[in-house]
């Protein structure tokens, strides 16, 4: 158990209603949740020992005003640097070598349809660029895909853009991110040229999600579904539209602050908070079977 000795729940707050204030992307919601945390503290409603039970508390708290899966008070096991950022970079950097770079599987179905598992993170993209590269080029002969995100907790926009640039015949706008900092939009394009080779825009796309999927995984099912290019099966997704930064506030405590949201060209909104629903509503198990049935059936026709 990590207790919270040495540590009053005070500074914690205090530093955490801080960036918030200065960091959120929606000021108003901010200056609510700031003095909400104020008062939830004068109440004792953080009075605990365990600071996983405290970080879990506050994470409540935070998301009560708006239900912002990104905004919350993180609780790590071990130490975390005080650098900001580095408590996730270390993190996903452990998951990027046990994972294939986030692309351990790669599989041909039946009926020349084959599969390819994004998992756990779309990583950044300096890392992820190779074993993607390579896992996109080998899956690009086949005459439908199926991209499974079921298990894909999030991760690197542009790595988002990366992989669709994979999937399009010519450049195309994916995405805008409005940034709180600068009050600045910013759009996201796929590449007008890629390592390896294309599977292209014409052939058959399915992508698998469940109530897992989340944060950038979400955007790359949101985007391929709003511009026409992939049928979504599975389940509806987690709704974490918000990129966001972290802040070390605590040896074991990291603060996540939304700093941007996410406008979709097509729809002019995200899936913030209703997620990416399923073209194809089933269990998030049975989604496999499913998209691969509906691949061999257009293949056929």
């Amino acid at each position: 158990m990590t207790t919270l000795t040495k540590l009053q729940p005070a500074p914690v707050i205090d530093e955490t209603a801080r960036l918030l204030t200065e960091h959120y992307v929606f000021p108003d919601t901010a200056e609510q949740l700031a003095a909400l945390l104020h008062r939830r503290l004068t109440e004792g409603a953080y009075d605990v020992d365990d600071a996983e039970e405290f970080a879990r508390l506050v994470t409540a708290d935070l998301q009560s005003a708006n239900g912002d899966r990104h905004l919350r008070l993180k609780h790590h096991a071990d130490p975390v640097p005080p650098k900001q950022g580095a408590a996730n970079l270390a993190s996903i950097r452990r998951d990027f070598d046990t994972s294939l770079g986030g692309a351990p599987r790669v599989e041909l179905l039946n009926g020349a349809v084959a599969v390819l598992e994004l998992t756990p993170m779309l990583f950044p993209l300096e890392w992820a660029a190779e074993p993607l590269s390579a896992a996109l080029t080998l899956a690009s002969r086949a005459q439908a895909l199926i991209i499974d995100l079921r298990a894909n907790r999030g991760g690197d926009p542009d790595t988002v853009a990366f992989v669709c640039s994979y999937l399009l015949d010519e450049r195309t706008h994916l995405n805008s991110m409005y940034w709180r900092a600068g009050n600045r939009t910013e759009q996201s394009w796929s590449l007008p040229h890629v390592p390896g080779t294309r599977f292209g825009g014409t052939k058959p796309l399915y992508v698998l999600s469940s109530a897992n999927t989340f944060s950038a995984a979400e955007e790359l099912a949101y985007d391929l579904q709003q511009l026409g290019r992939a049928v979504v099966v599975g389940e509806r997704t987690r709704g974490g539209a918000h990129p966001c930064e972290g802040w070390t506030v605590h040896p074991h405590l990291e603060a996540t602050v939304p700093v941007g949201r996410a406008i979709n060209p097509v729809s002019g909104t995200n899936w913030e908070g209703t997620g990416v629903q399923p073209d194809v509503p089933c269990a998030a198990a049975d989604a496999l079977t499913q998209a691969h049935t509906l691949a061999l059936a257009q293949l056929a026709g």
